[in-house]
């Protein structure tokens, strides 16, 4: 192998937190060495590319969390990124329902948050749904949020790569990571001496962190994500429509979205995949997977901190179409299968789990080392959070 290349930032990864750190770190020192090296060959291969492309307005999270204040900053600026880059966003809003009066408890915390995370958020009666949304039902209230939308993921991660390239970072593909060292990260097909690592492998952040020497509790546990595309007109559904979560997980259940096109989609599942990659019903299949799966999701079933046992048993059934439509009909009454002609490409939410706690990690989640920082746990709302959140790390970085 030829000599090291140096550079004073390599970043492992290069879906959309990847690429928004690195654009990030370029704008902070615009004449440091930045280099993106990514295992596959294309960018948005995974979850930056198979997301539902919702940008989320931030009132889900407790106010003392990361979450909230990065979804709220990162709406505004992903929001201004894409106007600047001519990418197309649907201002359609959201509506939150409750199927039934044990919900509005529920409801009105998210409210409450809502308001405590400064987020445009509005309780709204049975009349002003309707009026928002003819096609959604709710059990005496729910919410309008007017500042959530939608984008097409693919859209904007390829904006994002053309613009680290114009700020001179140099992005790799088909460099997959095989060894670090204290001073250098080797790939298929070079070594790099950098002067700090940003980990941000998404479903392999935890390997990578582990490879680097950090000691952590941490094992990632894959969860399978599918839609399914309906064949009625665009225009049918004109917001999105979601309902109340169970706040002990960190899925927000079965909902019904706008695509930017204004077609519908309804979904997605949360249902453990065997493997990091199990997109197809058994394809991606990696024996180091299906091993850390057997030994850790028997501790996610039997965690005091998640009602485990019942989310999967209303998950696995959502796999057959009718199933998962029947839930979205409680949201919208009168969708029948019929009306719901193919499955999109499926995602995989890479979900940490601590091991020590026995427990999903809710929060966004980087630990920092001497020279390196890992991007850990980067799950929903990421998507909605990357420029906000690569704001957060690489303050991280200038303070260590």
């Amino acid at each position: 192998m030829t000599q090291a290349t140096t550079c004073e930032y390599l970043v492992i990864g290069a879906g959309i937190i990847g690429l928004a750190i690195a654009r990030e770190l370029s704008m902070a020192q615009p004449k440091a060495k930045i280099i993106v090296v990514d295992k596959e060959n294309r960018i948005g291969m995974h979850a930056s590319g198979r997301n539902s492309g919702v940008l989320h307005a931030g009132f889900y999270y407790a106010p003392d969390s990361l979450k909230a204040a990065l979804t709220r900053d990162g709406n505004t600026l992903l929001r201004d990124f894409l106007s600047e880059h001519k990418v197309s966003l649907r201002e359609c809003g959201k509506v939150v329902v409750a199927s039934n009066e044990s919900q509005l408890s529920a409801l009105d915390e998210l409210d409450r948050r809502g308001k405590a995370n400064g987020v445009e958020l509005y309780s709204i009666s049975e009349r002003e749904l309707h009026d928002l949304e003819p096609k959604a039902r709710t059990h005496d209230r729910a919410l309008w949020s007017p500042s959530t939308a939608v984008a097409d993921p693919t859209e904007v991660i390829a904006a994002l790569l053309a613009d680290v390239r114009t700020r001179g970072i140099d992005v790799r593909l088909g460099e997959p990571v095989t060894t670090i060292s204290r001073t250098t990260v080797t790939t298929s097909a070079a070594e790099y001496s950098p002067g700090h690592i940003v980990n941000c492998a998404g479903l392999y952040a935890d390997r990578i962190a582990t490879m680097a020497g950090l000691e952590h509790p941490y094992v990632m546990l894959p969860f399978k994500g599918l839609y399914w595309h309906s064949n009625l007109p665009a225009g049918f559904l004109t917001r999105h429509v979601y309902p109340v979560p169970d706040p002990r997980n960190p899925f927000l259940g079965v909902h019904a979205t706008v695509t930017v096109n204004g077609e519908m989609k309804i979904g997605p599942t949360a249902i453990p995949a065997l493997s990091r990659e199990n997109y197809d019903m058994f394809g991606g299949m990696s024996g180091r997977d299906l091993g850390e799966v057997a030994r850790y999701l028997p501790q996610f079933l039997s965690s005091p901190h998640h009602e485990a046992r019942k989310l999967i048993a209303s998950e696995v059934p959502k796999y057959l179409k009718h199933k998962l439509v029947e839930q979205a009909a409680h949201l919208i009454p009168g969708l029948t299968s019929s009306m719901f002609d193919h499955r999109l490409k499926p995602g995989i939410r890479a979900q940490l789990f601590d091991k020590s706690k026995k427990s999903l990690e809710m929060d966004f989640v980087v630990h920092n080392q001497e020279n390196c920082t890992h991007v850990l746990n980067a799950v929903s709302p990421a998507w909605t959070s990357s420029l906000a959140f690569a704001k957060h790390v690489v303050a991280g970085i200038s303070r260590s």
